[in-house]
């Protein structure tokens, strides 16, 4: 049966896996009969490949939680510094182009009716490609999944896999994972989908480069229901912000976004456009594969904490993840009654037990029954052991 189920996880940078990773924490736990490591087929877009790749290959949410967001209780920690690293290389790269295109500029404005400015246009050839250095977080990725029972490659994994990356010189979707694109580490293709331009630089794979998956579709689902999949799982971390819905919830006056300055513009506008194509496709989805159902999670547009938040603040990070995990909950109890007979068809159940627990935290630290140290090493060590039972079961099954 879980072979019909999925999970399609569309991008958003460090703040879109924050909020993804919060949000299947809640699934995880209040959806009975839905294995968030044992479904048959897994999509990840930009940011949502780092945490598709960690389903896939038996990562549990709580488990990549600890490794992502409480690194420091983690065996293998993420540090966050990996996604600020200068790229260094790409700066030298470009600048050796300067002389030979400073040359070349002058000798066009003097012996071409080009203006000063159009002739020195070209010298933009010398600008990186991108601020931070991925190569790093390939490295790390690359560590992370050849150890513990995981795998960095997509045709070992018992499940299917998909990483969707553009191809910079078509702008077409490749779906790393798929047949004639499998042979790529799984590592290089969470990278290159998630190779934001501007901020990283393009990835280098067989001689094509590759960028975000996002610039073509916000969530590739289609991908997963082509495999056959009759119940998916889909979240979308980022929506555009309604400041009008914020200010009535908050019982409060509406502000501007205009005043937040170009950072907050670019920010919505960037929201509006991929919100917009997440819309388009869910209803294309509806008509072209009425018989699977589509089940689509994401913040409010009236969630002003999610918007203006800070990610790459170490207490952000926890605060966040806690804020995605605990809105989820509240939107799988607003939309119990109609969710309940959707997932019935496919054997899934609410747990309403766990949804009417208001005690509940997203971190160990805050549960109700608070754990000792010892306690939650044990929870660790547990979690590798079932990862390593799924992957031996999975090779004998094979």
């Amino acid at each position: 049966m879980h072979r019909a189920k999925g999970v399609a996880l569309a991008g958003g940078g460090p703040l879109g896996a924050i909020y993804e990773i919060g949000a299947l924490v809640a699934l995880d736990e209040a959806l009975r009969g839905f294995d968030l490591i044992d479904c048959g087929v897994y999509v990840g877009v930009s940011s949502g490949s780092f945490i598709a790749a960690g389903l896939a290959n038996g990562l549990t949410p709580r488990a990549m939680y600890q490794m992502f967001i409480e690194s420091e209780s983690a065996d293998d920690p993420f540090e966050p510094e990996l996604l600020m690293r200068p790229a260094l290389r790409e700066y030298a790269r470009r600048l050796a182009l300067l002389p030979h295109l400073l040359k070349s500029s002058a000798q066009d404005y003097l012996t071409s009716p080009h203006g000063l400015v159009e002739s020195y246009m070209q010298v933009a050839q010398a600008m990186p490609t991108g601020i931070f250095d991925n190569s790093r977080i390939s490295q790390y990725l690359t560590g992370l999944l050849s150890t513990g029972g995981r795998t960095n490659d997509f045709r070992k994994l018992r499940n299917k896999l998909f990483l969707v990356a553009t191809d910079l010189d078509s702008a077409e979707a490749v779906p790393f994972g798929a047949p004639g694109w499998d042979h790529v580490s799984i590592a290089r293709a969470v990278v290159a989908s998630a190779a934001l331009p501007g901020l990283f630089p393009p990835v280098e794979i067989d001689g094509r480069h590759y960028v975000d998956g996002a610039l073509v579709k916000t969530l590739h689902a289609s991908v997963a229901l082509r495999e056959g999949a009759k119940l998916l799982l889909c979240i979308n971390p980022l929506v555009p912000f309604d400041a009008d819905a914020a200010a009535r919830q908050a019982h409060g006056r509406r502000v501007s976004l205009v005043e937040g300055g170009l950072p907050t513009v670019l920010a919505q506008t960037f929201r509006a456009i991929i919100y917009s194509r997440m819309q388009t496709g869910m209803g294309r989805y509806r008509h072209d594969f009425p018989d699977a159902d589509v089940l689509l999670f994401e913040p409010r547009r009236d969630d002003a904490e999610m918007f203006f938040a800070n990610v790459f603040r170490y207490a952000e990070r926890k605060r966040l993840s806690e804020h995605a995990y605990q809105r989820t909950r509240d939107e799988l109890r607003r939309r119990s009654k109609e969710l309940r007979p959707i997932l019935a068809r496919h054997g899934v159940t609410i747990d309403e037990a766990v949804l009417a627990d208001r005690s509940r935290t997203l971190s160990h630290h805050g549960r109700t029954r608070r754990r000792t140290q010892a306690a939650g090493q044990l929870d660790q060590t547990l979690d590798r052991l079932e990862t390593l039972l799924r992957v031996g079961n999975g090779s004998l099954a094979s």
